[in-house]
């Protein structure tokens, strides 16, 4: 039978089972009653006293609610709180099955999968790491965490703060795409456009992918997480600090050397060493240039002088030609007026050519001093770029650097003999060299040359253009008319080398007469009429009406009565009306005299029968009667008297 006393589940020992003395002095106290026990006061031991009888079957601890709450209090101090959507520090506390097992110091541990870490292919137990919190607790209670996402946060946090603050960020370029590179920054791919690669331009794209580089960020987008990053500006803030150095330090006239780094139409760039300076197309060469790559060439190594500098603008002018002596200062001092010069042509203006006789030392051709002709010349017309000529020299400034030079004073004046060789009323052919509307010009010899008025073309033809006549190239007769020796002209003469025809035209075309005429030309206010012998005559647009009332055609045949001439204007004025009307009055004056034939005749023949007769019956008067209305009828037609 089991003692009341003990617990459930403790047996009682079996009879018979003794222990010795000693034994159970030591494993049980000496047994007091219960009475004395209480009477003394003692508190007597009994086995299994330090039994927890609170205890469950099953070994399970019940606890009071505030004893619970205490206690739960106390454990969640120990643990970290935690956000979802935030990244925390974890350990590593074990890898197993291609799974990472991380404390974040939460209630519970979370796996990762070992594919997220290939970029730290080194990673070992108690390696500390940053970890993406997905979700506290999934569908199974269990701790979410991701370790690429929080790369991509963090690599977003420190791309945003190169934004704003400037600080550089590493990446390696993984790709090439359009415009650019593509370069993974912490696992978030950026966009390095090609002009943001290097201070210079850059063609083989292909050279950068897989290299690791610096780079600083220069434009994000929030809303996409997209970010374009630049390298370049790491270069240039490197050389701004540079030139800072360099342009601090820099003084007027001082001489650096430099490399060609760009060449431009107006100039080229060099770079001084971190600072850009601008040597001007101008300051390359003493002489003129048309580009500057014809006297240097890229990466070329240059001594150049500091003409100016500005400070604020960090702009630098440098210079080349400067580093020689000035071409006048060299000049030979035997080169006076009247010496004969070589040189080429490296400028053509309307007024004239520059000949540069050596790089720097111009001359200037003006168009008076190319040909001893009074001709106009066009100096864009005679001279060529690059064209070598001799010259001599007629006036030459070496304080203010000027020299002017002539053509023509090579050879000597022609105009010294042109009255004997060309006096006037001599005849001469010559080659047409121009046309204005005023006359022709000729070409009578090298220098020597006259005009051929428009008037003085024809004598019975007037021109409105000398084209309608000649053209250039041609050869054409003439007279020499007058002689200007202080003006350098000569009045030619084509017309004179035949007759006046006009003495002779005022007997065929007196005023009065007709004439068959052609109309060659007409507009509002008249026709020009081509009469025989090839003369032209004028007729105002009123004269030209035709019977009809219509105007006469050009190439028609109408025929004019000539109402002026004018031998010294050597003008011709005919009338087609005035002709019509002639006509008409004759017509008027042929009929009436015709009338006053008819009626003298009946007069006559009246007079003569009346003497026949001497009575009259009757039956005769009918015969006065018939007589009486023909001359009744007679005296009705108008007289000359009337």
């Amino acid at each position: 039978m089991l003692d009341e006393n003990l617990p459930e589940n403790e047996e009682q020992k079996p009879e018979g089972t003794e222990q010795s003395p000693e034994t159970a002095e030591q494993a049980t106290p000496a047994k007091v009653s219960k009475k004395e026990a209480a009477a003394a006061d003692v508190v007597v031991e009994t086995p299994h006293d330090d039994f927890d009888w609170s205890v469950g079957k099953r070994q399970q601890v019940f606890y009071k609610p505030e004893e619970r709450e205490k206690m739960a209090s106390a454990y969640e101090v120990t643990l970290n709180e935690i956000v979802e959507n935030d990244v925390v520090k974890g350990k590593v506390i074990g890898i197993s099955n291609g799974d990472v097992i991380l404390d974040i110091n939460f209630k519970s541990d979370g796996l990762v999968s070992l594919s997220e870490f290939r970029d730290q292919p080194d990673l070992a137990v108690g390696d500390m790491v940053d970890v993406y919190v997905e979700k506290q607790e999934d569908e199974r209670g269990q701790l979410l965490l991701s370790r690429r996402k929080a790369k991509l946060l963090r690599a977003w946090v420190d791309i945003v703060d190169s934004y704003n603050n400037g600080t550089i960020l590493k990446g390696t370029i993984v790709s090439k795409t359009k415009g650019g590179l593509i370069v993974d920054c912490s696992g978030l791919e950026t966009f390095l456009p090609g002009s943001q690669i290097d201070i210079k331009p850059i063609i083989d794209y292909d050279a950068y992918v897989g290299k690791t580089m610096e780079f600083k960020v220069v434009k994000i987008n929030e809303n996409i997480k997209n970010a374009v990053v630049s390298h370049k500006a790491l270069i240039e803030s490197d050389l701004a600090e540079q030139r800072d150095a360099i342009v601090s330090g820099l003084e007027k006239g001082q001489v650096l050397e430099g490399v060609v780094k760009n060449i431009t139409d107006f100039g080229a760039f060099m770079d001084l060493g971190g600072v850009d300076g601008l040597l001007y197309i101008t300051d390359i060469s003493w002489g003129r240039i048309s580009h500057p790559s014809e006297v240097l060439e890229i990466n070329e190594k240059l001594n150049v002088v500091v003409l100016d500098f500005d400070e604020n603008k960090k702009r630098i002018s440098l210079g080349l030609k400067q580093l020689t002596p000035h071409p006048w200062e060299t000049l030979a001092e035997d080169l006076n007026e009247g010496a004969v010069v070589k040189g080429k042509i490296v400028n053509i203006e309307d007024y004239g050519a520059f000949l540069e006789i050596k790089p720097g030392v111009e001359g200037l051709i003006h168009v008076s001093e190319v040909s001893w002709s009074s001709q106009p010349v066009n100096a864009r017309e005679f001279f060529t770029l690059g064209s070598e000529l001799e010259a001599k020299i007629v006036t030459i400034d070496r304080e203010d650097r000027k020299m002017s030079l002539s053509l023509k004073q090579l050879s000597a004046d022609p105009w010294t003999q042109v009255t004997a060789k060309y006096p006037v009323n001599s005849r001469h052919t010559g080659i047409v060299q121009n046309l204005t509307p005023y006359g022709v010009f000729i070409e009578l010899d090298e220098g020597i040359g006259g005009m051929i008025h428009v008037s003085d073309l024809s004598w019975t033809k007037r021109f409105g253009h000398p084209s309608e006549y000649t053209k250039v190239g041609e050869k054409l007769d003439f007279i020499i008319l007058d002689i200007d020796e202080e003006n350098r002209k000569l009045s030619l003469g084509h017309k004179q080398l035949e007759e006046n025809p006009w003495d002779t035209f005022e007997n065929v075309f007196p005023v009065g007469s007709y004439h068959e005429a052609t109309v060659i030309r007409r507009d509002d206010r008249g026709a020009v009429m081509l009469l025989p012998y090839g003369l032209e005559a004028y007729s105002p647009i009123k004269h030209v009406r035709k019977e009809d009332n219509q105007l006469a055609n050009v190439d028609e045949i109408i025929t004019v009565k000539v109402i002026e001439f004018n031998r010294d204007d050597k003008r011709i004025m005919v009338s087609h009306l005035r002709y019509l009307e002639d006509i008409r009055r004759e017509a008027d004056d042929s009929v009436r005299q015709e009338k006053e034939t008819e009626v003298k005749e009946v007069r006559k023949a009246v007079k003569q029968q009346a003497s026949k007769v001497e009575k009259s019956t009757l039956g005769d008067l009918g015969i006065f009667d018939e007589l009486k209305e023909q001359l009744s009828d007679g005296d009705d037609q108008p007289t000359d008297s009337e």
